[in-house]
């Protein structure tokens, strides 16, 4: 009797364990293709390169099935416990922050360097965007839909689940409808890999990239200045080793001037609990350096997955 009640126990334990696991927050949008496609598209200046993104306003606002197609995922990806940001919220809490953003600059006037592709992204602050292409094919009377999804770190882009498929085809001409029913045999699945991957985040941390550089102001500082023996770079390095996810960062490159750190293993939260991104653990960065050896520096970011620490001035 006290081994079943023992059992019945541990067995209520692990559902309520299971239960109260964190998952990955989502944002769920129309893929490049499906922009395209349609027209929804615009270009932008990148630091001198003309670049093409979706207009997702403009889709929104213009397609009647996409926000309800956006609204049928969404459905499925709640109803499985999946916290969700909204992309026709997030897109009006960029507008409101247009303006603000076209006059920051730094004290020697360089702009910000984000596109806006990346600013959605970190107005979001989502785990995975999962990007969403849809058809429909028609036979006869009868329709179906082809569909692809595809859910991508929001930090490097790399894709960590897919599900494709085609649903049987039926007399209902409602996309919305069509969609759920082809994609229900697969969305678990999918699912359970955005899940492997956040929980990888949490066992491996978060991959980012870290661009240090030194700004030209005549101050003689540069990362061979040494400062008790050591080298800035080498100073730099030992912090890395000591505040990513088991000491897990790549240099890739390096000089007197720049140092370029790429699989950059950041905790998914901070010792409060608070969410950590890039710009974030950088900081901590700048605060170090300020603290212990007096160096002014600033940080820019370049989306959630890219910050740079300027030394040397704001």
């Amino acid at each position: 009797m006290k081994k079943i009640l023992l059992f019945t126990f541990v067995s209520l334990l692990t559902i309520c364990l299971f239960g109260q696991a964190k998952k990955p927050t989502i944002m769920v949008v129309p893929s490049d293709v499906w922009c395209n496609n349609n027209g929804y598209m615009m270009t932008f200046n990148n630091m001198g390169t003309t670049q093409k993104i979706p207009n997702y306003k403009e889709a929104l606002q213009s397609d009647p099935d996409l926000l309800l197609v956006i609204s049928t995922i969404n459905n499925m990806m709640v109803d499985r416990g999946f916290p969700l940001k909204n992309l026709e919220s997030v897109l009006k809490s960029i507008e409101q922050r247009a303006a603000e953003d076209q006059m920051t600059t730094s004290k020697a006037g360089a702009e910000l360097a984000e596109s806006p592709l990346d600013r959605l992204k970190r107005t979001a602050k989502a785990d995975i965007i999962v990007q969403l292409t849809w058809t429909v094919n028609t036979t006869g009377p009868k329709k179906s839909i082809t569909f692809n999804l595809q859910g991508l770190d929001a930090y490097t882009d790399k894709q960590v689940a897919g599900a494709t498929g085609t649903g049987a085809p039926s007399f209902s001409a409602e996309v919305p409808v069509l969609l759920e029913e082809a994609v229900i045999s697969h969305i678990d699945n999918f699912n359970a890999r955005l899940q492997a991957h956040f929980e990888d985040l949490f066992t491996n941390g978060r991959e980012t990239r870290v661009d240090i550089r030194i700004f030209d102001n005549g101050s003689g500082i540069d990362l061979e200045t040494e400062y008790g023996g050591y080298e800035l770079t080498e100073i730099i390095d030992n912090w890395m080793y000591e505040n990513t996810v088991s000491g897990r960062y790549n240099k890739t490159d390096a000089s007197p001037n720049f140092i370029f750190f790429e699989q950059v293993r950041i905790p998914l939260y901070n010792p409060k609990g608070q969410p950590m991104d890039t710009e974030a653990f950088v900081r901590e960065l700048m605060r170090f350096l300020k603290a212990q050896y007096n160096l002014t520096s600033k940080v820019m970011t370049r989306g959630l997955g890219n910050a740079v620490l300027v030394i040397g001035e704001k």
